[in-house]
């Protein structure tokens, strides 16, 4: 009998497992499969749950898959995810999934969904594997895992989206989440690092600031911005990936807004003044990055993790 959401957390608490893997293919129960996994069943630090395909659908649409894309899946399970990528995407698509039973019936799988050119599984623990080539991330992992993988996700390349169902990131809040059936998907993406002191340069602008100074927590901003005898606080700061905009009110009150992408130690965008034509600029950052704070988890994320599965028992 299909376990419920709730008596699959309880059998993971149980045991003392710390997540559930990706979905199950819609051929996985045919009659001459020579494995048949079984909802609910124990793996290494998993417990195996199908994902319904309006999630899957769900989590390819928000994480934005394309054909030029490279889909990891985290526990692949039978190989759902990956495989719907490239079926319905053209991405090319890998699965890291330790039980190698679970492997073999998914590469099998993807022979028979005709993607076998797109698609690889392979037998691998998830925290010593590099998957940093992917640029969507994939996975249906329990609490903890999520907050595990959090350092190794920040090393990936801006701009790599990241999809989840039914389970979080600590305090690291998604740019999208939605409900489809009766899962949840959360999306995020990977921020460049826009920490720290940059000289400003804008040679058209006739009121530019000189310097500007970012703090950085996940994807999220705050900062000043100097000009000679006045320090203003950055407005509005957003970033997602390399894409960075904010706004600055200059000396004479005028609101500036700057567009640009984030490259290492150098910010090129243009910058807005009113209804005058946008003009370049560039920031150089004139002193190391500071690390990205929050990535590691916290002893009190760890613990709300643990409190949140046992209230979902």
């Amino acid at each position: 009998m299909p376990f419920s959401r709730r008596s699959v957390l309880a059998l993971a608490a149980f045991v003392g497992l710390s997540g559930v893997s990706s979905g199950a293919w819609s051929q996985a129960s045919s009659p001459d499969n020579d494995y048949t996994p079984m909802s609910g069943q124990a793996g290494k630090d998993v417990v195996w749950v199908p994902t319904p395909d309006v999630v899957v659908e769900r989590m390819l649409q928000m994480a934005e898959v394309k054909a030029g894309d490279r889909v990891v899946d985290l526990g692949s399970g039978d190989g759902k995810i990956a495989i719907a990528a490239a079926r319905i995407h053209g991405a090319r698509a890998w699965g890291l999934e330790y039980n190698p039973k679970m492997v073999a019936l998914s590469n099998r799988l993807a022979r028979e969904a005709g993607v076998a050119d797109k698609v690889s599984f392979q037998e691998a623990d998830i925290f010593k594997t590099d998957f940093s080539s992917a640029t969507v991330v994939t996975m249906y992992l329990l609490p903890q895992l999520n907050l595990r993988l959090r350092p190794l996700l920040f090393a990936m390349a801006p701009g790599t989206r990241v999809v989840s169902h039914s389970f979080d990131m600590g305090d690291w809040l998604p740019d999208e989440f939605a409900r489809a059936g009766t899962g949840q998907v959360y999306r995020w993406t990977i921020p460049a690092n826009a920490s720290g002191h940059w000289r400003l340069t804008a040679p058209r602008l006739a009121r530019a600031p000189s310097t500007l100074e970012f703090t950085q927590k996940y994807q999220m901003l705050e900062g000043d911005a100097r000009f000679e005898g006045l320090t203003a606080r950055i407005v509005r700061p957003e970033l997602s990936g390399d894409a960075l905009s904010f706004g600055v009110r200059d000396t004479a009150g005028a609101m500036l807004r700057f567009t640009g992408k984030v490259s290492g130690n150098r910010i090129v965008g243009t910058v807005a003044n009113g209804a005058s034509a946008p003009v370049p600029f560039e920031a150089e950052r004139t002193e190391a990055a500071q690390p990205i704070a929050g990535v590691a988890p916290s002893e009190e994320e760890d613990g709300a993790a643990l409190r949140a599965l046992g209230a979902s028992q």
